[in-house]
């Protein structure tokens, strides 16, 4: 989706009627950036690079969608303009730099206008995901809502050596689980480094997305976070799919389909 116009709308909902236990999310699907903004100020390599999206994670996503029979829900525009797993009243929502890249278009914004990029970008984004999990509720029952994401291999020139992170936040239900398949005997996990909240963790404020669609409705969720030279092609991003939806699917079995009671986040925290 780098190169995809927004069109009329800046999210996608793919897959809508999916009735798998799972509703995936994609917060940094996209590139694009509308001609009005005038590329942010940057030059087209900085568009395409890692700081303006997550390369592959869309591709991994879609076929977890496929794989799991899950609706998908995806921003089309870059998290440069928006940041969708970021609360408006956050400074990182529209980032005035980004690694080491400052970001001109960005730079000493107004109030009113990071409420006109929260009202072009956010909201629409997270009224169509709380949609799709409701519709999900009402159609196949509560949904595990599962984040896809993916980093850098060198981060402010330190090389990560993580590969897959599983994050979560207070409510470590699912991650446990994915972890307990990841490292199980059997699972495939033995050629690949998998950590719990690496390269980030909740206090990095990337658990948006979840403590603001799964927390209050009590649902098992988890953020995964792929190293993206391990889904730099379309083969590769299908395989690391195939890899993620058996971790899901064992840890969906593990974990059951009833929700939490929500409002008891401290209870599922790992202790």
């Amino acid at each position: 989706m780098s190169g995809t116009q927004m069109a009329d709308s800046p999210v996608d909902v793919l897959n809508p009627q999916g009735a798998g236990r799972v509703v995936l999310v994609c917060e940094h699907a996209s590139s694009f950036v509308p001609a009005s903004y005038g590329g942010l100020g940057l030059d087209p390599a900085a568009l395409r690079a890692h700081i303006a999206w997550d390369p592959g994670a869309l591709a991994v996503a879609q076929e977890l969608a496929r794989l799991l029979d899950a609706p998908l829900v995806a921003s089309r525009v870059s998290r440069l303009l928006y940041d969708c797993n970021r609360p408006p009243e956050a400074p990182s929502a529209v980032p005035e730099e980004s690694e080491i890249y400052r970001i001109p278009g960005n730079a000493g914004l107004s109030a009113e206008e990071r409420q006109r990029r929260a009202e072009r970008f956010y909201f629409p984004f997270r009224d169509a995901l709380a949609a799709a999990i409701d519709a999900h509720t009402a159609r196949a029952g509560p949904p595990a809502v599962v984040t896809v994401h993916s980093f850098t291999p060198v981060y402010r020139g330190a090389a990560r050596a993580v590969e897959i992170g599983i994050l979560h936040d207070e409510d470590a239900r699912l991650a446990d689980a994915m972890l307990d398949a990841a490292h199980g005997v059997g699972c495939g996990a033995t050629d690949v480094v998998v950590r719990r909240n690496e390269p980030y963790g909740p206090e990095d404020g990337v658990t948006h997305t979840l403590r603001e669609h799964a927390l209050p409705r009590g649902l098992a969720n988890v953020m995964i976070e792929i190293r993206n030279d391990l889904i730099a092609s379309d083969d590769a991003a299908r395989a690391m799919a195939r890899r993620l939806a058996g971790w899901l699917n064992a840890a969906l079995d593990a974990v059951g389909g009833a929700p939490a009671e929500a409002g008891e986040g401290a209870a599922w925290a790992r202790r």
